[in-house]
Parts: C-alpha cells; sequence; structure tokens
C-alpha cells in the first residue's frame, strides 16, 4: 500500500558556515525533487521542498541562500535575527515544514542526500517514527574528537541513563506530524533529540556512509561541544540530582569509615591521630561535595529560569538585513 503513496519530504538545513559548500549540496537534492521510488522496496517520493535556515554565521552564507532561492522554486529561506545555534535553527525549520516526512540534513556536504531513500525505506517497512542515520565507516575527525564523542555517548547511556544517546545524529528521517508539534512546544535549553524521544515511540536506524570532510574550519570547537554535551546532560532528566543524592550518601559512608578507622587506631592500636589533619580532608571534601551540588542545581534553576520568563528558541524575520 506504501507503494502506491507519495511520500513528499521536506528536507531542513540549517545554515552557519556553508558559503562553498551549500550550492553543491542543493544541487545534488535538485535531482530528487522529481516522483521517483526507492531502490529496493520501490517506495514513491519526492522532496517537495527545501528549508533553508540562515543562522546568522560569520560567512557569507546568505548571499549565497538569495542565488539559490533566484535559482530554484523548491528552496524555502527562513532568515533568524541572530546566531541562536543549530538546534534552534533546526526547530525553525522543522516549524515551517509541509512534508509527510522531514529529513535535517548538515550543510557541509559530508552526509549524502541520495541516502534520503535508505532512511525512508527503513522508516516504512519496519513502521517508525524516527530514523537516524548511522555512519558505518570511520569518522572523519581527529581520534581526540572521536575519542571525546565515544566518552560523551558512554556517560550519556551510563551515568545519564540514556541509552538511545548512541543513535543521535543530525542526520535524520522524522514524521511530519511529530516534527512539527515538537518545534511548537520544544522551549528555550531543550535539547533537540531528547526533545524527539519524549514523543516518538518506534526509533530506530541504518548505516549509510559519511562522504569526505571538507576543507572549512568547523563551529563546534571544543568547548562548545562540551557545553554542547552540558546542554544534554541537563536536559535529559532529573539523573544528576540523583547523582547527588548518591555523593551525599557516600560522602555519609566514607564519614563513618574514618570515625570508626580513628577509634579503633586510638584505643585499639595506639596509633596517634592528627585531629588537624583528618579535620582538613574531611572539611575539604564536603566543602567540594556541597559546592558541586549546589552548582548542578543551580543549572537546573538556571534553565527553569528561562523557560519561565518566556526567553524565546529563536526569531523569525521577514527579510535578510543588508
Amino acid at each position: 500500500m506504501d507503494n502506491l503513496i507519495l511520500h513528499s519530504i521536506s528536507v531542513v538545513i540549517p545554515i552557519y558556515g556553508g558559503e562553498k559548500t551549500i550550492s553543491r549540496l542543493i544541487a545534488e537534492i535538485s535531482t530528487l525533487t522529481k516522483p521517483q521510488k526507492t531502490k529496493n522496496l520501490n517506495v514513491s517520493y519526492v522532496i517537495s521542498e527545501v528549508i533553508l535556515i540562515h543562522d546568522c554565521g560569520p560567512d557569507g552564507s546568505a548571499k549565497v541562500i538569495e542565488a539559490l532561492c533566484e535559482l530554484y522554486s523548491f528552496i524555502n529561506p527562513i532568515w533568524l535575527t541572530r546566531n541562536f545555534g543549530q538546534h534552534a535553527a533546526t526547530l525553525a525549520g522543522m516549524a515551517s515544514a509541509v512534508g509527510d516526512w522531514v529529513v535535517t540534513i548538515d550543510e557541509d556536504g559530508q552526509q549524502n542526500p541520495l541516502d534520503i531513500q535508505i532512511l525512508l525505506e527503513e522508516a516504512i517497512s519496519k513502521s517508525l517514527q524516527l530514523v537516524y542515520a548511522r555512519p558505518i565507516n570511520k569518522p572523519p575527525h581527529g581520534w581526540l574528537r572521536n575519542c571525546m564523542s565515544r566518552i560523551a555517548k558512554f556517560l550519556g547511556a551510563k551515568m545519564i541513563g540514556y541509552h538511545g544517546l548512541s543513535k543521535f545524529n543530525s542526520f535524520r528521517l522524522i514524521e511530519g506530524e511529530i516534527a512539527r508539534t515538537l518545534a511548537a512546544y520544544c522551549g528555550y535549553g531543550i535539547y533537540l533529540d531528547v526533545g524527539l524521544f519524549w514523543i516518538a515511540d518506534k526509533v530506530g536506524d541504518c548505516g549509510v556512509i559519511l562522504r569526505p570532510e571538507t576543507k572549512r574550519v568547523s563551529g563546534y570547537t571544543y568547548i562548545k561541544l562540551l557545553l554542547h554535551f552540558w546542554n544534554l546532560t541537563l536536559t535529559t532528566g532529573v539523573r544528576p540530582l540523583r547523582l547527588i543524592t548518591s555523593m551525599g550518601l557516600l560522602s555519609i559512608v566514607i564519614s563513618l569509615s574514618i570515625f570508626i578507622y580513628a577509634l579503633y587506631g586510638k584505643y585499639y592500636t595506639s596509633t596517634p591521630v592528627q585531629g588537624w589533619a583528618s579535620l582538613l580532608i574531611i572539611v575539604s571534601f564536603f566543602s567540594g561535595s556541597i559546592l558541586t551540588g549546589l552548582g548542578i542545581i543551580a543549572e537546573y534553576m538556571a534553565i527553569g529560569i528561562g523557560i519561565s520568563m518566556g526567553r524565546p528558541l529563536y526569531v523569525v524575520k521577514s527579510k535578510l538585513t543588508k
């Protein structure tokens, strides 16, 4: 039955530094804007629109977007008032998407638009609402960044208790209604993929091959990636707060152990116990635990205040400011 349905797809591309890459990517996507069928399951699909979100990057992407709009009728530009970040820009595009499915893809050309049909076949064959592209070749980044990525995913799965983190990827296929619903209700400070897992029940992934990385400076520095992971940690739930409770219980156990050791040394082994040394260690340990707990609680309060104050996730303007 799905073979008889023409599935319309909206492609959402946040643009930050795509001056040299976006034209080639759009040219590739343009070949998919006529009705066609997937290779394996013969599912009919068409890319009905491409939404380019200008996230106020440092290069001349705005002029390239304007030129592409004149060249291709299927492009729908969205101009943000300032740089709000990739996730906010992606949500801005998802809010405007009208297709049966929404595909999010990066601007740098590493992700092949032809792989969209692979994601669509996976979604149709397994009745999935959300499908992530899973790179099957070696990551193109340096060893340090790849190592940090693996550590972040491990911590996300074990410490945060969020096992779906291993599937997160910026190349995704989302059921249209879910994408638009999330874009309408997702507030400030919410990690996009965490929000998707809140409302999508059937989630899967399929393997794709990434193309070579283009020669350009990435907008994600190590500091930004660390902040990105920290935001993910805070928005996945209350696990970090529960970690504070665990640290408190562990602190009590340690303090009781030190107390028992001191009593045993004093009354049974005649071992001298230096009061000032043990006092300094205990005070330092508990002070650090308290400050760590207060810091994490303060981060949660900051997110809550940002949401309650109605701080906008993004703001769209009608035209580009020259």
